[in-house]
């Protein structure tokens, strides 16, 4: 078995520790460019999803290095999220590629299920050495988070421009590279030292929160770098949703049926959205209520084309906009939307935060 999976953020170095510590030869797609979207785009429906989109480009690219075992999540509820295996599946065969598709499935209170799908992917191995892949895997998957507020902290106030991207990138390395427990907190000891060399400007940057489907938050390849650009505009990003929580709540806490989080989610959104409309809907609203009672300037929204769930949240936001007066930019992406043009569009948005911060004061505003 040769396992593959599609790229979404950095969650390929975890994947890879997790697999590769069971023994399982892992296939890394090669990393997401005009190519991959270009061949995924050719063979995927027209109205598919970008990440269905790039999935495909993934699976197509991985599949030319010898994978022959997809491992992708499943998915619930209205988001079309749910049908990505079949789709993709059908579009696979017929194009003649012969791949195995393993689809975790949200547990949903049944972990048993979740817990032997896991099993059927670890072989023969050893309890002992699955709990040790797990281990590796949820802390690298928790520094990758740390470091991904890190870089934004400091992106924001770096004084030589860039700086801070060049240390993230060796830092993913680094992490990639630890094979153990003890050197994974050693990469986490070398990674803080080494962004408390970067020289930064004593500055209160603006804040904005970045909220939306959860593939086009993490992807950079997919959202054309918004926290790279917005950070070296000098504008501190916080996301909605990052990768180990998402983890944590989906995997864990949902089987186990103790998401509080959801219920409180849910009574944040009630005013503007009393129902589950699949993906992230619900968070974005509640998000950015919190967002404006922490006082951040504004929050930026983006999500797929022809997402159901972002499509709706757009349509929401500027009453939250209004109401909570926070400014909010919503932006929906698929494989045409130019970089130029998101860039010069983003730059309009932060110069009027500027402006609405200088005065102190204003209504709330909604770009679209």
């Amino acid at each position: 078995m040769k396992v593959t999976f599609p790229h979404m953020g950095t969650v390929a170095i975890p994947l890879k520790a997790f697999f590769r510590t069971l023994g399982v030869e892992v296939i890394e797609p090669p990393p997401i460019t005009d190519k991959t979207i270009s061949l995924g785009s050719r063979y995927s429906p027209e109205f598919a999803c970008l990440p269905l989109k790039i999935n495909v480009g993934n699976y197509l690219e991985a599949y030319e290095r010898g994978a022959d075992t997809i491992i992708m999540a499943g998915g619930v509820g209205p988001c079309r999220f749910g049908y990505y295996a079949q789709v993709q599946r059908e579009i696979l065969a017929d194009l003649g590629i012969k791949y195995e598709m393993i689809v975790l499935e949200p547990p949903r209170g049944h972990l048993w299920q979740t817990l032997g799908q896991l099993w059927q992917l670890a072989g023969r191995a050893s309890p002992a050495r699955i709990w040790q892949a797990g281990r590796l895997a949820w802390a690298k998957l928790v520094l990758l988070d740390r470091l991904d507020r890190l870089a934004a902290r400091t992106r924001c106030r770096e004084k030589n421009r860039g700086e801070t991207g060049e240390l993230y990138r060796q830092a993913l390395s680094w992490i990639d590279a630890a094979a153990n427990l003890p050197a994974v907190a050693a990469v986490e000891r070398r990674i803080r030292a080494a962004f408390e060399e970067v020289e930064v400007w004593d500055i209160t940057p603006l804040r904005v929160g970045l909220v939306g489907e959860i593939y086009t938050v993490l992807e950079p390849a997919a959202n054309l770098n918004i926290e790279r650009f917005l950070g070296e505009l000098g504008v501190e990003v916080e996301r909605g949703i990052y990768l180990g929580d998402w983890v944590i709540a989906h995997l864990f806490l949902d089987a186990l049926r103790l998401r509080k989080d959801r219920r409180l989610m849910e009574e944040i959104a009630a005013p503007y959205l009393g129902h589950f409309v699949g993906g992230h809907g619900l968070e974005n609203i509640s998000q950015t209520i919190e967002y404006a009672r922490r006082g951040f300037a504004g929050v930026i929204h983006i999500g797929p084309l022809t997402c159901m769930p972002e499509i709706v949240a757009k349509t929401i936001l500027p009453q939250v906009s209004r109401d909570w007066d926070i400014p909010a930019f919503s932006f929906l992406l698929d494989e045409h939307t130019g970089e130029v043009g998101l860039q010069t569009r983003l730059e309009a948005f932060i110069e009027m935060l500027r402006a609405r911060a200088e005065k102190g004061r204003g209504l709330g505003r909604f770009g679209n």
